[in-house]
């Protein structure tokens, strides 16, 4: 069975800027849609994206990707509880990762999913979870 994907903000912010790595985002969405499937986002990277849209671009903006963007893209939200929490901290503690990261981290192992992003923090990591590296 193939491994899932997940996406980090630096992913889905390379989708929407179209930057180097977008069409590798688009490929990835593409597939998941033939497949009926999804690709996981960790819900505090949602919100790192909206933030970021948010400051950069403005709240029309950042707001136009929460209520219209998102929801038309086949993106599944993980929602994290206590465990969850945990499991990103403990990656925290050990490694130079920023914290919405380790969400990223602790959300494609729990799923065994494989994390798409070209954001280089993630190198600390690549002997515990497989990322697959979009051009920058």
């Amino acid at each position: 069975m193939k491994r899932r994907k997940l996406l980090d903000s630096f992913a889905v912010l390379a989708y929407l800027n179209n930057e180097k790595g977008a069409q590798a985002v688009l490929d990835t969405l593409a597939k998941a849609q033939e497949s009926g499937t999804s690709v996981l986002m960790n819900e505090i990277n949602v919100g790192e994206v909206y933030y970021i849209l948010h400051r950069k671009r403005g709240s029309e903006k950042a707001n136009f990707f929460i209520e219209t963007v998102f929801p038309s893209l086949p993106l599944e939200m993980v929602a994290n509880n206590f465990d969850d929490v945990l499991s990103a901290a403990r990656i925290k503690a050990e490694y130079p990762l920023s914290y919405a990261d380790c969400f990223a981290a602790a959300t494609a192992r729990k799923f065994n999913a494989v994390i798409l992003t070209g954001d280089p923090e993630f190198k600390n990591i690549e002997h515990f979870v497989e990322i697959e590296w979009i051009p920058k």
